[in-house]
């Protein structure tokens, strides 16, 4: 059929696009993708096609590199669980808050950055880190939660794009892996200077927080803050949740930064030990799916250790805390088996090859990255999700650079660019939602005066992206 009928190749991947959008359901969207490939590889036969669908998720485990990854989502949990429930994070913001080193607004708000860019390994835990503490400071200083949430949200989601030792290097990598992309590590990273969303969201944060200038919305917050001493509006609603974005620390429990440091600081050195291992003394040829999975039992092991030899948990209560937080990041599991189905999917479709053949000869290859950072930043703003969006967009946008002969680093730059992007301006993003709770800012106070910083990196990466589609294409 698809060789009578090559447009029928693109109905999955519009398919999950089209519900993601419609109905914001990232994970039900990609369901039905795979299975309207899954129906069309059968001839049309749906019947055939649910049982094909079910095969093609369970093919997802015949990649090691898949399977480690996925595992590896999953056990991410346990290292998080164990640095709440042990008093880690807790001593980690007391520590910090009771250095007493911040004397103006302007430390105040470069502690927060600088919060925010050494914690790369999970967003969620950065921003929670990072608004926990500042918080009181900030209101001490009279500068708005607005401020707080944005510099939050606008640090800790890019900088886990730009430091790749991570669960999102990863996972793009293994999608990249999964459209036949060669050392798809290496190429991940080579893609991390033309990152130019994430780049200029970056060096739009240092800029506002060195020279105090704000526009639109936040310097009405910031006026408001500093000549009313009213850091959040008339009527706001401070969104606080925390036995969502935190667990408490276990009753009794003294808090040690050390519980969280420690496990974290393994985990990034062991990741780097696993790519100079797998690598062979090159940490460009190193296997980033293996070395993420020994950096986070590593991470796991010590912790579980210094639970262990304090005493404030037997080990029976280690391993149900174990499962509890491996239990809770099992939705991102599921998001990256669906992600790598419909991703090869999209590759025995020829979705890339056909897209290619088609817009080639409407578009030229020099503005294509721009196109697609477009097109990925809405997807992502639509449905609020920057992972699911480069599940749906790496098969489609590695499709076309491979069949027009062009290098991949700016099409993966602009797919990421336009992942972070998305999420930045979408109410309805996790890390956005997150920085409002871990603020306690009204979280739609927070995307109104985010969004014209959002909108104003957009434009210089929009521009970057033209001018290297240009230079290199």
């Amino acid at each position: 059929m698809i060789e009578s009928y090559p447009w029928l190749s693109i109905l999955p991947p519009l398919m999950a696009i089209g519900i993601a959008i419609k109905f914001r359901q990232v994970y039900v969207a990609l369901i039905l993708g795979i299975w309207s490939g899954a129906t069309i590889l059968a001839n049309g036969n749906p019947l055939k096609g649910t049982a094909d669908t079910f095969d093609m998720l369970i093919n997802v485990y015949q990649s090691a590199d898949n399977t480690k990854i996925i595992v590896f989502s999953a056990l991410i949990g346990a290292v998080l669980s164990f640095a709440q429930r042990s008093g880690g994070v807790k001593g980690f913001i007391d520590y910090l808050s009771n250095k007493n080193i911040v004397t103006s607004k302007r430390r105040a708000q470069l502690m927060a950055v600088g919060i925010g860019s050494v914690i790369p390994i999970e967003s969620s835990i950065s921003i929670l880190v990072t608004g926990t503490i500042s918080r009181p400071i900030f209101d001490k200083f009279k500068i708005s939660r607005e401020k707080l949430a944005y510099l939050c949200d606008s640090t800790c989601a890019p900088i886990c794009t730009l430091i790749p030792l991570n669960a999102w290097g990863v996972y793009v990598a293994g999608l990249l892996s999964q459209q036949n992309v060669s050392n798809s590590f290496t190429v991940y990273l080579y893609s991390i200077p033309l990152n130019f969303y994430a780049i200029f969201a970056l060096l739009l944060v240092i800029y506002v927080v060195v020279t105090g200038k704000d526009f639109f919305t936040m310097k009405k917050a910031e006026i408001r803050a500093e000549k009313e001493g009213k850091v959040l509006r008339d009527g706001a609603t401070p969104m606080i949740s925390t036995d969502i974005i935190a667990m408490d620390p276990k009753e009794g429990v003294t808090p040690k930064a050390v519980n969280m440091v420690l496990p974290i600081a393994t985990m990034m050195i062991m990741m780097v030990a696993g790519l100079f291992i797998t690598g062979n003394g090159d940490l460009t040829q190193g296997s980033g799916s293996t070395s993420v999975l020994w950096a986070v039992t590593s991470a796991i092991v010590v912790g579980g250790f210094m639970i262990l030899k304090s005493g404030m948990m037997d080990f029976n209560e280690l391993v149900n805390l174990f499962f509890t937080g491996v239990g809770g990041l099992i939705p991102i599991a599921l998001l990256m088996m669906f992600a790598f189905a419909i991703g090869q999917l999209c590759n025995d479709l020829g979705t890339g090859q056909y897209v290619a053949n088609v817009t080639s000869k409407l578009i030229s290859p020099k503005v294509f990255p721009l196109v697609i950072f477009i097109t990925t930043g809405f997807i992502a703003f639509s449905t609020g999700t920057s992972w699911g969006t480069w599940a749906i967009m790496v098969p489609i946008g590695m499709g076309i650079a491979q069949n027009l002969d062009v290098g991949v680093s700016l099409f993966v730059g602009a797919i990421v660019s336009g992942g972070v992007f998305g999420d930045h301006c979408s109410p309805i993003s996790d890390t956005t939602l997150v920085s409002s709770m871990a603020s306690a800012s009204d979280h739609i106070d927070h995307v109104n005066t985010q969004l014209p910083y959002a909108l104003t990196a957009a434009a210089f990466a929009s521009i970057a992206f033209l001018v290297s589609g240009i230079i290199l294409y």
